[in-house]
């Protein structure tokens, strides 16, 4: 480059950074990006076209080359700002340096020449790479960089009026060593505007397609991840989205269904009928669908359908196609058909012992004259009595079923007590039920005292031995061992019955589940008792599991500690509120009741 006569070059050349047209800052000189030529843009515009990363690439690949070969540069390479970093990062392609030296570079934002360029958004000249900057000098030997034009890439958004709403600079050009040692001039900077436009052009076209390639593969990745079917048809009939859950549900057999038109692929005509409803009076349609996909499992899975039309530009505008979104609401259906099973057996649960206190109270009331002795009269009493605290378990579970369900912690009250009593008084009473078992207890070594809930454990046993008579319909021995294991109470009741196949035994604390077979259907129960004895337990921190081989009977076991931690927790909260109480409630000093 000329040298100028005035003292700011004089002062730029001193230092090795020179512009003919710039004011000068210690060894730095700034010049504002020079429109380009007519001659340069005409039929210059490379960024048309540019559907793959691929193509996006060679573009770069051809204007690194093209900017080197206008300005005889050696080398040539672009950095792109790092905002995770906030640093200037080297990308491929690039002339003259090799791979690991276009990996290795990276510069900051706010030092040295590069990131002056960066800041500023104007170019930088430096005709000596030896006078440059101490920050600078490190990358520079190691890059053999004699001469350097650090140019901002900047891409700015214009309105209709060309005026500029908003510039961001997406990182900087350099252009490395002039060939035959010469200095970069003006007419270089006039030259490298016009392709550094193109470079950032097409740098942000590969923004944009690198954006909209991740959101694609993130999309799909949703898709694919999906519980539900997702279908999409365009206006003429074709598929243009479709996912691995609906490819079952439509039972497409084909892979290329993409581009096809979905009443010739999807062979499921009921799938067929609601596509065709909603393309043809563009309005969204639901339908429950029951279909059998045998991959998925021998039982039918119950589907929603559902439609939404999709438009070109907001509800009001034309339609351009069919979203069919399909939910597999089974267990939603299997749910609702368990209540309605579970309303029509507590019906039942509780007009069975109504029946038999009604009839029991109305044959007393048409006995006047004593016909029935003594002994009969105790007789029903005790029916009446049995019968009453039937009814007033089934409403305790009920109202427990109804505290869990809500979140609300069932109510303990705690206390030190022999579980021994409880499980007689519970078997004594179960007998009453059936004339086929034999309920025996069976203590291994000596049982402890255990800090408790009497009731809840009651409750237990109750649930436990009630099903263990629901599930031996034949009859037999029901065992209640009860032990100490560490620190433990174990409690196992075992039967002789039917057994539990595995497929039910996974479920068989939930909610409403029950073994629906001809041998138990008639023994009654509500689907609630297993439920409520996994929450009693783990209530005093235990757990329960079952023991079962079909055909050779269960046990059910459970395990609760001896003294459980959060037992001590709540009653020492109890004797705290106690206390504070009363304190509260103390009279005032010279005050006597």
């Amino acid at each position: 480059m000329n040298n100028s006569s005035n003292s700011s070059a004089s002062h730029d050349s001193a230092n090795g950074v020179s512009s003919p047209s710039a004011t000068t800052s210690n060894d730095l000189t700034t010049s504002p990006p020079i429109a380009g030529t007519s001659s340069l843009t005409a039929g210059a515009d490379l960024t048309q076209g540019l559907p793959t990363k691929a193509e996006l690439e060679q573009t770069l690949q051809r204007l690194v080359h093209r900017v080197a070969m206008l300005l005889q540069a050696e080398r040539c390479v672009f950095l792109l700002h790092d905002r995770e970093r906030n640093e200037l990062v080297a990308r491929p392609p690039a002339l003259g340096l090799n791979l690991n030296q276009v990996r290795t570079l990276r510069l900051p934002v706010d030092r040295g020449v590069t990131g002056a360029a960066f800041a500023s958004g104007e170019p930088v000249i430096v005709q000596d790479a030896k006078m440059g900057l101490p920050v600078d000098q490190a990358w520079m030997k190691r890059l053999d960089v004699r001469s350097l034009i650090a140019y901002p890439l900047v891409m700015e958004r214009r309105d209709e009026q060309e005026r500029v709403m908003d510039r961001v600079t997406l990182g900087v050009l350099h252009v490395m060593n002039k060939r035959g040692k010469a200095s970069f001039n003006q007419d270089d900077l006039r030259l490298l505007s016009v392709m550094a436009r193109q470079v950032t052009a097409v740098l942000a076209s590969a923004q944009v397609y690198l954006a909209l390639n991740q959101e694609r593969e993130q999309l799909q990745a949703t898709l694919h991840s999906l519980m539900a079917g997702v279908l999409m048809v365009e206006s003429s009939g074709e598929i243009s989205l479709i996912n691995p859950v609906a490819r079952e549900i439509c039972d497409l057999h084909r892979e290329d269904v993409i581009g096809h038109r979905y009443d010739e692929v999807v062979t499921r005509q009921a799938i067929v009928e609601m596509l065709r409803l909603a393309l043809k009076d563009g309005t969204e349609t639901q339908e429950e669908l029951e279909i059998t996909i045998p991959e998925w499992g021998p039982e039918p899975r119950i589907y929603q359908g559902q439609t939404t039309m999709v438009h070109a530009d907001g509800e009001n505008s034309a339609v351009i196609g069919v979203v069919a979104v399909f939910n597999d609401i089974t267990e939603i259906r299997n749910v609702e058909r368990m209540k309605t099973a579970f309303v029509s057996t507590v019906s039942h649960e509780l007009r069975t012992p109504l029946t038999s206190i009604k009839g029991f109270i109305s044959t007393l009331l048409q006995d006047p004259d004593d016909y029935y002795d003594k002994a009969t009269r105790t007789e029903f009493y005790e029916i009446i009595d049995s019968e009453c605290d039937r009814l007033r378990r089934l409403i305790e579970d009920l109202l427990n079923v109804s505290r869990i369900e809500s979140g609300r912690a069932l109510q303990m009250n705690w206390s030190t007590f022999d579980p021994c009593p409880i499980f007689e008084r519970v078997i004594q009473a179960q007998h009453s039920y059936t004339d086929k078992h034999q309920i025996k207890l069976l203590a291994i070594g000596d049982v402890p005292e255990i800090l408790g809930d009497a009731d809840k454990l009651d409750q237990i046993m109750t649930n436990l031995i009630s099903n263990a008579i629901k599930y031996s319909p034949s009859g037999g021995d029901i065992i209640v061992e009860v032990g100490k294991v560490d620190e433990f109470l174990r409690v196992a009741v075992r039967d002789q019955g039917i057994g539990i196949p595995a497929e039910k035994a996974a479920r068989i604390f939930e909610k409403f589940e029950r073994i629906d077979n001809a041998d138990t259907r008639q023994a009654g129960g509500t689907g609630i008792g297993l439920y409520l004895v996994k929450h009693l337990v783990e209530r005093h921190e235990g757990r329960v599991w079952l023991e079962s081989e079909p055909g050779k009977g269960s046990s059910f076991i459970f395990e609760i500690p001896l003294r459980p931690p959060l037992a001590l927790e709540e009653m020492q909260e109890l004797a705290n509120n106690a206390g504070q109480q009363r304190q509260g409630h103390r009279p005032p000093q010279g005050f006597s009741r």
